[in-house]
């Protein structure tokens, strides 16, 4: 299949429409070898040497998140954290890196932490906010400039293309955490970025059975080469029985991403004026913060994640959470089930996340069902 002559859909449905050569299976074998035959001669002609960085099991699925992202090269970890923290780690102790100050909480503890204790300059910035960025880069000593958009759990939206621009006239490379918007409604790479990252464990597999991250590239680079050495010498590899799975649920990504927005959609606007809700938090409202930066970026929707703050203040918002039926409240995103969760709560102390904010991951079931089960939430925790 060339991949440049069929739609996306397409791609992902058919995983490229690659066969298993020897038995002509449609679905892919599961590799779980973790060494390779040596050539009579002492060489490698295979390619393979060992699993923890040449595992067969990665191919397919790296070859169709290229394919999806119009990268380069693609390579699978073992988690989000692992992709993410990879790309730091791939710079040396004294660079100074540029992150925003709403970001995924954990990876903004680590840069905080164990980045900033290894000798990392990390600064967090307003990165939605193009003047703050111009302010804090420096040229020649800024090495990387990460944003997420949109970005949890506030969903603000960073201009990719803006802000490809500064880093890029600044001598810095600019990686972007798309795991909200997918490569269904954003294509950071074709904007301008030079690394895409994504927390497979979400959309990309959409069933929340598995924890995996991946990285694409727009370059085979110098860069590119440090990353991989990080994941080979670190070990953070994706297992086999993972990447099948993961290449499994990438076949439905589009049907699941375009299900979930249009829900969300829904019910951001049934729920915006809401009398017991203080605000919605959605780039797909017309009045949210960088909703024009979000429908020039974001093609086909925008997201199925939204946050509500619900009136009463902390109190009130997780007594709403504790009466939803539907909503199942767990921590995570991006599968097939809705979920809920009063953000605050998990992230603790410094969280950007106001105390009666609750985060929704919304998923595949009927929107109407999804709604009333707020609905009955919100006023049993009112009365």
């Amino acid at each position: 299949m060339d991949a440049k002559k069929v739609h996306p859909e397409t791609v992902a449905a058919q995983a490229l429409g690659w066969v298993d050569e020897r038995t002509r299976a449609i679905t892919p074998p599961i590799h779980v070898s973790s060494t390779y035959l040596r050539d009579p001669d002492n060489q490698y002609r295979s390619g393979r040497v060992y699993a923890r960085a040449d595992n067969p099991a990665f191919d397919q699925a790296e070859a169709v998140l290229c394919a999806l992202e119009r990268g380069a090269q693609a390579a699978l970890f073992a988690s989000g954290m692992a992709a993410a923290t990879a790309v730091f780690q791939a710079l040396s102790p004294g660079d100074h890196v540029l992150a925003p100050k709403v970001m995924y909480w954990s990876l903004r503890n680590w840069l905080m932490g164990f980045a900033s204790h290894w000798g990392l300059q990390v600064e967090l910035i307003e990165m939605t906010d193009p003047a703050a960025m111009r302010a804090a880069i420096r040229p020649g000593q800024t090495k990387l400039v990460w944003i997420e958009t949109p970005a949890n759990p506030l969903w603000t939206v960073t201009d990719i293309a803006e802000t490809a621009g500064i880093a890029h006239a600044a001598g810095a490379v600019l990686a972007v955490d798309s795991t909200v918007a997918t490569p269904v409604l954003t294509l950071p790479l074709t904007l301008g970025a030079d690394l895409v990252m994504h927390a497979a464990t979400k959309y990309l597999n959409g069933h929340s059975d598995l924890i995996a991250g991946v990285l694409v590239t727009r370059e085979d680079n110098e860069l590119w080469q440090r990353i991989r050495k990080v994941r080979a010498q670190l070990g953070g590899t994706l297992g086999s029985f993972e990447s099948w799975l993961l290449l499994r649920g990438m076949r439905t990504l589009h049907l699941r991403v375009h299900a979930a927005c249009t829900s969300a959609q829904r019910i951001a606007e049934h729920f915006a004026a809401h009398p017991l809700v203080e605000a919605v938090l959605y780039p797909g409202l017309p009045g949210a913060p960088g909703h024009a930066v979000a429908a020039r970026q974001m093609k086909g929707g925008f997201g199925g994640m939204m946050s509500i703050r619900a009136k009463g203040g902390e109190a009130a918002a997780i007594a709403v959470a504790a009466n939803t039926e539907l909503w199942k409240r767990a921590t995570s995103l991006g599968g097939t089930e809705s979920l809920i969760e009063h953000r605050a709560s998990v992230e603790g102390a410094g969280t950007p996340a106001p105390p009666d904010l609750l985060r929704l991951s919304v998923g595949i079931e009927h929107a109407d069902d999804l709604i009333a089960d707020l609905e009955q939430a919100l006023r049993r925790a009112h009365a």
